[in-house]
C-alpha cells in the first residue's frame, strides 16, 4: 500500500482563534455562572411574553417541581405582591435546552 505525507497551511484570520468543542461549552456556561435573571431577562432570552413563560414553562407542576426553589430548584417563585422572580441563569439555561420539545408538545 502507498502512502503519501502532506503538510497544509491554513491561514486563520488574525481576528479568530480555534478552540475545542468542551472549551466552547465550558465558556458557554462560564457565561452564565453566577448571574441571575429576572423575568424581563428571561422574557428577552427567549422572546416569549411573560404570560406564556408562566402558562407554558413556571407553572405546570410537571416543570414547577422541578424549577421551585422551595422543591431544591433554580427558580424563585414570588410569595407576595411587590417580590420579583428570579432564575439562576445557568440551570435556567440548560433547563431550556434540555426541556425544548417538553415545553412546545
Amino acid at each position: 500500500m502507498q502512502q503519501l505525507s502532506v503538510t497544509l497551511t491554513i491561514p486563520i484570520p488574525s481576528d479568530s482563534i480555534i478552540i475545542s468543542k468542551v472549551e466552547l461549552e465550558e465558556l458557554k456556561t462560564a457565561k452564565l455562572t453566577g448571574v441571575y435573571w429576572s423575568m424581563k431577562d428571561l422574557e428577552n432570552r427567549i422572546n416569549r411574553r411573560h404570560e406564556w413563560i408562566k402558562e407554558n414553562i413556571l407553572y405546570p407542576s410537571k416543570f414547577k417541581k422541578v424549577l421551585d426553589i422551595e422543591s431544591g430548584g433554580f427558580v424563585f417563585y414570588p410569595k407576595s405582591k411587590g417580590q420579583t422572580w428570579s432564575f439562576q441563569a445557568s440551570e435556567m439555561a440548560a433547563f431550556l435546552e434540555k426541556h425544548f420539545k417538553d415545553i412546545f408538545s
